[in-house]
């Protein structure tokens, strides 16, 4: 079992990749998450209302996200040979540290950068067009994610790595923001990180926490989520109004 600081390091960097695909508010999309191991990614697209189709190699994984009763569909596939759906069949796709394992050759047969065009060229057919891919990833060295961004070039798309915390080594985070249509704005990687947050990202604990949102340490709908949830919206650019002390305030019902 992952201990609960995997569990919400995994989670937070589920919350980043769904941040950067900068979906339409308020409308269910349907996701394609890419190496989606027992199903904790897709928890995170289910609370915030998208439904989503998993892919991973391994059917220990897929049988364990099962057991959780994870609320997407799942799939026993290697990305490395292709994702296997009808062109524009998704409104976006996310990946949390799968990608860089298509750089290893585990046969003869394998080569890295056929493997990772098959991959890229395959997500590049299966996505809406205009829609993007977030992936992210922990390349060993430049040379490896150089490897990486050229094939997804090659298949087509556009867009770049965004970097968060680039000064911390314990909080760096790499993430491939891809784009299946004309080439648009990179977001901007985060860079501030209070201290005790990157603790956080070093501290093991064996507690196992109940529930998903809890995990999180916000409450749906408080006012520290909707706060949360504002600033991530202006990251994005988007036009946000300010924050008041009626902010996240229940309001009465009227008749």
């Amino acid at each position: 079992m992952r201990n609960s600081r995997m569990i919400d390091v995994q989670t937070k960097m589920t919350g980043r990749a769904l941040e950067l695909l900068d979906l339409p508010d308020e409308k269910p999309c349907f996701l394609l998450d890419i190496g989606c191991g027992t199903g904790l990614s897709g928890d995170y697209l289910s609370e915030e209302g998208h439904y989503w189709v998993g892919i991973d190699i391994s059917l220990a994984m897929l049988d364990a996200a099962l057991d959780r009763e994870a609320q997407g569909d799942l799939l026993l596939g290697d990305m490395g040979q292709g994702i296997p759906f009808k062109p524009g069949s998704f409104d976006g796709c996310i990946s949390i540290s799968a990608v860089q394992w298509l750089c290893n050759a585990n046969k003869k047969s394998d080569i890295p950068a056929k493997r990772l065009y098959c991959f890229f060229s395959s997500l590049y057919s299966v996505l809406v067009r205009g829609a993007r891919a977030v992936l992210q990833l922990y390349p060993e060295n430049s040379e490896q994610l150089e490897l990486i961004t050229t094939q997804a070039i090659r298949a087509g798309f556009t867009g770049g790595v965004v970097v968060d915390y680039p000064n911390s080594a314990k909080a760096k985070k790499f993430y491939l923001c891809l784009f299946s249509g004309p080439s648009t704005f990179l977001p901007k990687g985060l860079h501030e990180i209070k201290e005790e947050e990157e603790a956080k990202e070093s501290t093991f604990t064996n507690r196992r926490v109940q529930n998903r949102i809890a995990r999180r340490g916000l409450v749906r709908k408080s006012r520290e989520w909707v706060l949360e949830k504002k600033e991530r919206r202006r990251r994005q650019g988007k036009e946000v109004r300010p924050d008041t002390q009626y902010t996240g305030r229940k309001r009465k019902p009227y008749f």
